[in-house]
């Protein structure tokens, strides 16, 4: 099985052209175990499989690294895009790509080679209501700023749906306490019964954000574009940030806008194409994969 290793901001994913390429197994959780171990497999955050769609230019089915599926991803679906245009499965620079978490349009600007460099992403109006997130919080509707305790540390959420459930954390610095401590606590909390991803984010302007993800499957991950559009949505309803912001992930920056008008989220960002190889399911325990 060919597969293409592409990433959004350091967010990386092991991606498999579906229009092209059997996939070894029916078996889809156990190979993006097998896959993304960045010891014994090619390593990611995840498996991205691109599809053919009877209502789109291509569907994106993902799993993050301990095989459990997932509805979106906002870096995800910016390298789908990006493969889907350079791979000329459809060669034109608006596209619409299927998710779990619905249709999305994509538009892309092109680099002097004529391949993909910049996409940006409609990701769709925010859901707010504490049982689309879902979260079993008591509120009388959504969940902004409520002060909840974690393994006894008291903290403010603001809880947010891309298309997959997020728990927005504002502190005054973001560090490894916060994230790594913290972080796995919250995923798992009983109060979010399909777990929930986790940004912590430290305010630099009203303009301006720094971001950490502990994401919901995968541990910390160096970008969320979903969990970016959430913080940008949590800063609007906390009043701490503007509706356009530039935000600073652990492996580069996106730029996200909330529109007043219809209520959807934009975001765009640089995606990338690092490596493609041979996958090789072998009879031992551990797989074995060949560059090229």
């Amino acid at each position: 099985m060919r597969f293409t290793k592409m990433h959004g901001a350091g967010n990386d994913y092991v991606y498999v052209n579906c229009f092209s390429e059997p996939l070894p197994t029916d078996n889809l959780p156990e190979l993006a175990r097998k896959i993304s171990h960045r010891h014994f497999g090619v390593g990611g955050d995840g498996l991205i499989l691109i599809r053919p769609s009877e209502i789109a230019d291509a569907r994106m089915q993902m799993f993050n690294a301990d095989g459990s599926e997932s509805e979106m991803c906002g870096n995800g679906i910016r390298c789908v895009a990006k493969y889907v245009f350079d791979h000329a499965i459809a060669s034109k620079s608006s596209l619409q790509i299927e998710t779990g978490a619905g249709v999305l349009d994509v538009s892309l600007s092109l680099g002097d080679d004529g391949k993909c460099q910049l996409v940006s992403v409609d990701m769709g109006s925010p859901s707010l209501e504490a049982s689309a997130i879902p979260t079993t919080i008591k509120t009388s509707g959504s969940v902004v700023d409520h002060e909840i305790d974690f393994a006894g540390q008291r903290v403010a959420v603001t809880c947010v749906s891309m298309g997959n459930p997020h728990c927005v954390v504002f502190v005054p610095k973001v560090t490894d306490e916060w994230v790594l401590g913290l972080g796995p606590v919250i995923e798992t909390d009983p109060r979010f019964p399909n777990r929930i991803n986790v940004e912590f984010v430290e305010v630099l302007s009203k303009n301006e954000v720094r971001q950490r993800t502990w994401e919901r499957g995968s541990g910390e991950t160096w970008a969320c574009g979903t969990g970016a559009s959430a913080v940008c949505v949590a800063g609007v309803l906390t009043g701490r940030t503007n509706r356009t912001i530039l935000n600073h992930l652990l492996g580069g920056d996106l730029t996200l806008s909330w529109n007043d008008a219809d209520g959807h989220v934009m975001m765009t960002g640089e995606a990338t194409e690092v490596f493609s190889g041979e996958w090789e399911e072998s009879s031992t325990v551990q797989p074995s994969a060949t560059l090229s």
